[in-house]
């Protein structure tokens, strides 16, 4: 089943959830279903898990999932399922490899920028 996340920013900081089985920070994301798109998936991801609505603006594959660069829009819930935080760098604790994180925020960040939107 494929998956999709977002990178999602407000300004120069972007959007990450505290996942507390995994124990660490992660951006919000998971299960694409049956008739939803890679970007529909994060957006519903997101507000599920942070409580922020995001506009995704370019979606990318990284071979076991697709990365969504995304603006945040507004807090539309206050009762997400995760902890959320705006962050300017990766934090210590992460869910996954720190290494994807260090390719796929600025290439985010890049999107985002290249279109005047941060």
């Amino acid at each position: 089943m494929r998956t999709a996340y977002a990178v999602a920013f407000s300004g120069d900081r972007f959007l990450m959830v505290w996942h507390p089985r995994r124990n660490g920070w992660e951006m919000p994301g998971g299960h694409v279903e049956e008739g939803e798109t890679s970007a529909e998936a994060a957006a519903r991801e997101s507000i599920e898990e942070s409580g922020y609505a995001i506009e995704v603006v370019e979606t990318r594959d990284i071979g076991y999932c697709d990365v969504c660069a995304a603006m945040i829009l507004d807090k539309v819930s206050d009762s997400s399922e995760m902890r959320s935080e705006l962050f300017s760098e990766i934090p210590d604790q992460l869910s996954f490899d720190r290494e994807e994180y260090e390719d796929t925020i600025p290439w985010a960040r890049s999107v985002l920028e290249s279109r005047g939107l941060i």
